[in-house]
């Protein structure tokens, strides 16, 4: 995606690209600009809803899966929808029934008359953005056909192992109040998200702003365009690879979750998956406000998205409405904050 330079005093964009990509590796920057035209455009679609948008975009930047726990009707596809069209990767959407089938997820071989050969055919998880809308819907065989493609980027099928290609991001969408005939997901593939967001009702005034747009605009449907393509949202997750981490943010992540451990509330608290949340959302919320070093702050404020899920509370508690989120507004409230470190020279930040 080329783009010419950046007016004076405003963020560069990224690099002039071939091709196959960027020819050079993005700045966290840039990786900020581009992130908040990222949103920007999203937000003509999704109205007042920054916060969980931010956070979506963070698990992609993360290279991380999403689920969004949300009642019907509260954008939950739309935002799917939107971030691949705005990163124009190539979208695909699975509606998870009881009686739907492992290969209708990854793909089957079908027997070719005219060639005499079984032939393979790639199912809708050969994508780049897969919305999985009720994932907790599926019986726990198909969410198991998903879960490989989740944690290794790759299908197995028929003996035969075939590779997703990058980037690959999975984002579910799971009903919290309606259980019946759901099939819950099991901790081992609810540890597979990086993290867990709700998108909740919006405000009077945005929903009044969203009512306004859509008589303005006299359709239901709302095309974005790209910001970025697929090869600078890989740039994108490089640049966050290279984002600083100091010792003492390092352990206050690693006091965070084992706190969550040692909490009288938790029956299992978060394993070492939850600190590597941590770590790299962390990572890419610096970069996405543009900066090259994490602070305590960037760690406090993807907790509780990061470490809910993991947490399996005491039974007890269930009746009393004591939440895993409760329990981590807890945790960070009784581990000691780091005190800031000076930045080293030469980092930038955004005013």
């Amino acid at each position: 995606m080329s783009q010419s330079p950046e007016p004076t005093g405003q963020p560069p964009g990224p690099p002039s690209e071939a091709p196959g990509g960027p020819t050079q590796p993005l700045r966290v920057d840039q990786v900020a600009h581009l992130g908040e035209a990222m949103l920007a455009e999203i937000e003509r679609a999704v109205v007042g809803k920054r916060p969980a948008l931010e956070l979506v975009l963070l698990g992609l930047l993360a290279n991380g899966h999403v689920l969004i726990e949300d009642l019907p009707g509260l954008a939950k596809t739309l935002i799917a929808r939107s971030f691949a069209q705005v990163s124009s990767l190539e979208f695909g959407r699975i509606q998870f029934t009881p009686d739907l089938l492992p290969s209708d997820v990854t793909g089957a071989s079908l027997y070719n008359q005219k060639t005499g050969e079984f032939e393979f055919r790639p199912g809708p998880v050969f994508t780049n953005l897969l919305l999985a809308d009720e994932i907790n819907r599926a019986t726990p065989k198909t969410q198991a056909a998903l879960l490989e493609a989740m944690q290794e980027r790759q299908v197995t099928t028929e003996g035969e192992t075939r590779r997703l290609e990058p980037p690959f991001l999975v984002l579910a969408t799971q009903n919290p109040i309606e259980y019946e005939g759901t099939y819950p997901l099991p901790e081992a593939q609810l540890d597979r998200f990086l993290l867990r967001i709700s998108v909740g009702y919006p405000e009077r005034e945005h929903e009044s702003e969203l009512l306004r747009r859509r008589g303005e605009r006299k359709q239901e449907r709302i095309e974005l365009e790209p910001v970025v393509d697929a090869s600078t949202l890989l740039a994108m997750q490089r640049a966050v690879e290279e984002v600083h981490v100091a010792e003492s943010v390092r352990l206050y992540m690693v006091d965070l979750v084992r706190a969550t451990r040692q909490s009288r509330k938790v029956q299992v608290g978060a394993s070492p998956r939850g600190s590597l949340a941590l770590f790299t959302l962390g990572r890419a919320r610096a970069a996405l406000h543009g900066r090259d070093f994490v602070t305590p702050d960037d760690v406090k404020a993807v907790a509780i998205p990061a470490l809910a899920h993991r947490l399996t509370l005491r039974p007890e508690l269930w009746v009393q409405r004591v939440s895993s989120a409760d329990v981590v507004r807890e945790v960070l409230e009784s581990v000691p904050t780091p005190p800031p470190e000076e930045a080293e020279p030469g980092l930038w930040t955004r005013q």
